[in-house]
């Protein structure tokens, strides 16, 4: 079983910074034979208030052969309590009825992919719960499957103890619900996006995987991640375990933010700026 993992691609038809990426990642991903595609999050420039992001972005997704399933990012449906754009029902069901759940699971080859909001991690209300509920419910009846688990945001950045990192990682409280869930259930594979750095590693016996942007990388807006900087893609193979390489697509543009930031992300630019 081959999975291809894309993430962060970031496209729009009002903000075509990053849209010339797509041709030679769908070239690429039509010539993987892969059984599935999973696209962890950031679809979009600004699904979160957009339609038109997302109708634009779900038109080129269809344009892929193979069948694709799709968590939402940040920029898909908003983000933490307090930020620009907070997760919200309005939100929440822009995305729904656009691009389809937020959440799935799909059986294959003797596993079980399972897809996680985990913008919701962190607001601690019903939406959460119901969600953290339906994660115990798919480990729970797996039937013996081994799991591979999608999201967007990554479990931790440096440390699986480490603190809040407030924009980049889940929240401490939710990472040791998910860190209890992962040690009771056969989770072979976390896969993520969010960060922009492309990098593998494990926590006791789960495999981590960041996977690479298909948009932009980000030079000196951010601090050093663990990793490296590169645009591309993922390919998971699923047997008895799992094997990811991570894989710079040929004919891929690697666009610094740091460049365009203020025509593509103006509000974060101020956000950046001091307070006088």
């Amino acid at each position: 079983m081959k999975v291809i993992q894309i993430t962060d691609t970031h496209f729009s038809p009002d903000k075509p910074h990053f849209n010339g990426n797509w041709a030679p990642l769908l070239s690429w991903i039509e010539k993987t034979d892969a059984d599935l595609i999973v696209h962890t999050g950031d679809l979009t420039v600004d699904g979160a208030d957009k339609d038109a992001d997302i109708t634009f972005s779900m038109d080129l997704m269809r344009q892929v052969s193979i069948p694709m399933l799709i968590v939402p990012g940040n920029h898909d449906v908003g983000h933490l309590k307090g930020s620009d754009q907070p997760v919200n029902a309005e939100r929440l069901s822009r995305w729904r009825s656009l691009a389809g759940d937020d959440r799935w699971l799909e059986d294959a080859a003797g596993w079980r992919f399972i897809g996680l909001n985990s913008l919701l991690l962190g607001h601690e209300d019903d939406e959460e719960e119901a969600q953290f509920e339906w994660l115990h419910q798919a480990l729970s009846d797996r039937a013996g499957r081994r799991v591979a688990l999608f999201a967007h945001k990554p479990l931790f950045i440096d440390a699986p103890d480490e603190g809040d990192t407030g924009y980049w990682s889940v929240r401490p409280a939710q990472r040791r619900r998910l860190y209890d869930l992962i040690a009771a259930h056969d989770v072979a594979l976390f896969a993520s996006g969010h960060l922009h750095w492309a990098w593998q590693g494990r926590f006791d016996n789960t495999q981590l995987t960041w996977g690479p942007s298909a948009a932009f990388i980000i030079d000196k807006m951010e601090r050093e991640m663990p990793g490296e900087r590169l645009i591309g893609a993922v390919v998971h193979e699923f047997d008895t375990t799992v094997e990811s390489t991570i894989v710079a697509v040929p004919g891929m543009t690697a666009h610094v933010l740091d460049d365009v930031v203020h025509e593509v992300y103006p509000q974060a630019v101020k956000q950046r700026e001091p307070v006088e």
